[in-house]
């Protein structure tokens, strides 16, 4: 069975992708037809969260094993099949490609189509340039900073002493958005 999936951002008008893969591939197969599609590189941390209809995040799938302690199933994008978590035309998700301010490209299930299969992922659909990949810290809403950074400041973890600017922030990438899934014209 092949899956059609539809990728949109928040953050440009003009960007979709569609990308068929076969439904027996993994999450990671899928990871990475997104990366190839948008020029991306590979070495940033990765979920997929598979959602409800009105965008609630239901299950994530991480790159990499997370927490291996918990009481609640964890899924790894190598060991989990798209069709273990994935069944219906219509299933929503998102890729959050930047985790630092949770940047992501939503995602919906177009079109199941029994009897075919893939030998390997395709873009079969491509239109308008990506978002960029990796955000310098001058470009990201102070904002959004504050609400990911639970509003440090230079009494972080009570240290009177502690002082912002000592941290090196050239590591620190990202922007967020909201939900631009309204477009059904692609």
């Amino acid at each position: 069975m092949v899956y059609k999936f539809l990728l949109l951002s928040d953050e440009v008008d003009d960007f979709k992708r569609e990308i068929a893969i076969d439904s027996e591939d993994t999450f990671f197969d899928l990871h990475n037809a997104i990366l190839d599609s948008v020029s991306y590189e590979k070495d940033q941390m990765a979920s997929f969260f598979i959602c409800s209809d009105d965008w609630a995040k239901l299950t994530e799938i991480t790159l990499i094993e997370m927490d291996t302690n918990s009481d609640e199933d964890s899924y790894v994008m190598d060991k989990t099949r798209l069709n273990e978590g994935l069944e219906e035309e219509g299933q929503k998700l998102m890729y959050v490609f930047d985790y630092l301010t949770e940047r992501a490209f939503f995602m919906e299930l177009r079109e199941v189509i029994p009897g075919k299969n893939l030998d390997k992922p395709v873009c079969t659909k491509s239109v308008g340039l990506p978002p960029e990949q990796i955000m310098a810290i001058d470009d990201v809403d102070p904002a959004l900073l504050s609400s990911v950074t639970g509003g440090m400041d230079e009494n972080f973890y009570g240290d009177e002493d502690f002082d912002m600017d000592e941290l090196d922030q050239d590591g620190f990438d990202g922007l967020g958005g909201g939900n631009p899934y309204d477009d059904d014209n692609f």
